[in-house]
């Protein structure tokens, strides 16, 4: 297969596979400019079919394959996304699928992906795994292995959200594009660097899984070691050889950040924006509210790549942007063990407006005195003042919370 990809390849894409999907909107957050000083849009991919960008690259690579390829049925390792618009699209072509995912993959893109008819099989805990195992079983079938970033058509794909953000931005200034093997990246920063080559394309990558930053440093692709990520969509080891090449050409920077960044990003784009992201979409938007973003007076075009988010982790991750923004406060203080003692700290917690989530007591830990007890609290609170204001008036009644 041929791997120079030109203009005319995302063109041609857009036209076979813009009828099958949803155009998605870019909009604007008023919010963030306050805060930035730029004008900040969202490219809304997480509201496509399937939730998420890849149902493009996945098309437009079905759609190029011969009768023969057809035949022989497709297999393909994904994190999620690529899972499902593979099943997707090969199910409307009458074509057997089968899906390699990491077994950590969320419960919602599994599911998701049978739905669409594609048998699933579960290896490893990264993408990586997933992709060796469907390698071996490509071997063994001779079924036609459809890869989800390091592909032409895969990435041309991709590209066709660079036309449309130039159609609804004329004049971006800058696009933030997420990571992971660098397919979305490589078609996008193609497609608007052959039509606005000042435009600046900066790639935003989990701290935790930074392979294409790791790879542009050390000028080779290589793999690296990952850590787990909330941004599951891209944990990936090793980016592709293709896409690694078109980056190192057209990226102007890239960015990482971290766990507690992403799911602060998570929270805004749901409270602020109505706007449900998983990790990986959600990593532009890290960039920008953690201020590594340092031009002023742009247009910034954030690409919200999907939003297939494991219902059971939004939970953990909206709870912990709260406590890092201190809107909820977990405390431990050693009260002494008689009669009122309680009474009196959740008079004052009361006293201050705070909402009382949840209390445990308990006699059962090394820590405290033989004649106290442990209490931990988790509160509401109005923001990190306010929680100050709370620890202070507890600390003025004789306690100090741990």
């Amino acid at each position: 297969m041929e791997t120079t990809l030109t203009l005319q390849d995302i063109l041609t894409a857009n036209e076979k596979i813009k009828n099958l999907l949803k155009r998605t909107p870019v909009v604007e957050c008023p919010t963030l400019k306050d805060l930035t000083g730029n004008t900040i849009f969202f490219k809304l991919e997480n509201l496509q079919k399937t939730g998420s960008f890849k149902i493009r690259g996945a098309l437009n690579k079905i759609a190029n394959l011969s009768d023969e390829e057809k035949k022989a049925g497709v297999i393909a390792s994904s994190a999620g996304n690529h899972a499902q618009g593979v099943a997707l699209g090969a199910a409307a072509k009458g074509i057997k699928a089968t899906i390699v995912m990491p077994a950590t993959a969320p419960l919602a893109k599994i599911a998701a992906t049978r739905s669409y008819g594609a048998e699933v099989i579960l290896e490893g805990t990264v993408y990586d795994d997933a992709y060796k195992k469907a390698c071996e079983i490509q071997k063994q079938t001779g079924a036609t292995f459809l890869h989800p970033f390091d592909d032409k058509y895969v990435i041309a794909g991709q590209g066709t959200i660079g036309l449309e953000i130039l159609e609804d931005i004329p004049d971006v200034d800058i696009v933030l594009v997420p990571i992971g093997g660098g397919g979305i990246i490589a078609g996008i920063a193609k497609a608007i660097k052959s039509l606005k080559p000042n435009t600046k394309i900066i790639g935003i990558e989990s701290a935790n899984a930074a392979s294409m930053n790791e790879a542009l440093l050390k000028k080779e692709v290589y793999e690296i070691s990952s850590k787990p990520t909330i941004a599951d969509g891209i944990a990936v080891r090793k980016v592709g050889t293709e896409t690694f090449k078109i980056a190192k050409e057209y990226v102007d920077e890239i960015i990482t950040v971290t766990e507690d960044e992403i799911a602060k990003a998570i929270l805004f784009l749901m409270e602020k924006s109505k706007v449900v992201a998983e990790g990986a979409g959600a990593t532009p938007l890290a960039a920008i509210l953690s201020n590594k973003i340092k031009e002023k007076d742009k247009k910034i075009c954030a690409v919200i790549s999907g939003g297939n988010i494991d219902i059971n982790l939004i939970e953990r991750v909206l709870n912990k942007a709260l406590l890092l923004e201190g809107r909820r406060y977990s405390f431990s203080i050693e009260l002494a063990d008689k009669v009122g003692e309680m009474s009196k700290v959740v008079s004052k917690i009361c006293e201050l407006n705070a909402n009382i989530l949840s209390v445990n007591q308990t006699l059962y830990t090394p820590n405290i005195g033989i004649t106290s007890q442990e209490a931990t609290f988790v509160l509401e609170c109005f923001g990190e003042e306010h929680k100050n204001e709370i620890k202070r008036s507890l600390e003025e009644l004789g306690y100090s919370p741990y």
